[in-house]
């Protein structure tokens, strides 16, 4: 990583110690995910603070004016088409910014290829560590996304459940890495457990690691930024989504 390249092909490049020791396999949680009570995993510490700043930079200047809105609000059908009392529905709403890094012809996924970041999230040190906390094989044709977080962005309550892929329908790993400027105060990651939203994590660090072993329901709360400061808190979340590897059939 250099001033020249400042976003490394390989994810190995950004890690720390600690984070190399997940690589190779030797952190006590190693295969942690493997428990199926375990659905969501949060890592601080795995990514050198100085290298996150230096490729969250490069998001912001290169990247930030080629993203795409995403914004699905609340149908207003989910209250005024209601019948009966209590029977609410909420499908996903969200308020962000993303650019589909396999939308090969878009711009943002383009300029995204030319930058590296689409070879570091396509990484094979990134799948390595990924599978190192699952504890199982993932097939390395991988969904990149990027996404950006601003004042009030958000995303609710949703499961990632996909029963028309057939791939995905009985699971699948996500691993997000979360660039954070100085300006954010607060953005949390609210996850079910025993079916209520009991679990709260802070997702607003600079090099912050969240793997989530899909689906459960899950909301981004909106991101909050310190006093004067809305312009510029922003938080970025580098994406990569793997399909567990097909098992091999014994002859």
């Amino acid at each position: 990583m250099s001033k020249r390249d400042p976003i490394p092909r390989e994810f190995e490049d950004l890690l720390t110690p600690a984070g190399r020791r997940i690589l190779s396999g030797k952190a006590e949680i190693c295969g942690v995910l493997g428990d199926p009570r375990r659905r969501f995993l949060a890592l601080d510490g795995m990514i050198a603070k100085g290298k996150a700043e230096k490729l969250r930079r490069v998001l912001e200047e290169h990247l930030r004016p080629l993203l795409s809105p995403m914004d699905d609000p609340i149908p207003p059908e989910t209250i005024w088409d209601m019948e009966h009392d209590y029977e609410e529905w909420l499908p996903k709403t969200v308020r962000a910014k993303t650019a589909y890094l396999e939308r090969k012809r878009a711009v943002s996924s383009l300029r995204a290829q030319e930058l590296g970041i689409t070879d570091l999230l396509k990484s094979e040190s990134l799948a390595l560590f990924a599978e190192q906390l699952v504890g199982r094989r993932l097939d390395r044709r991988s969904g990149q996304q990027v996404l950006c977080y601003g004042q009030g962005d958000y995303a609710g309550p949703h499961n990632d459940h996909h029963p028309g892929n057939k791939r995905a329908a009985q699971g699948y790993l996500d691993l997000h890495l979360s660039l954070s400027s100085k300006d954010v105060d607060h953005q949390y990651l609210v996850y079910a457990k025993g079916g209520h939203f009991t679990e709260m994590v802070p997702v607003h660090g600079l090099g912050f690691l969240t793997v989530y072993r899909l689906p459960f329901w899950h909301y981004t709360t909106p991101l909050q930024a310190k006093s004067g400061k809305v312009e510029s808190a922003r938080r970025w979340v580098l994406l990569a989504t793997y399909l567990y590897a097909r098992e091999k059939s014994s002859a």
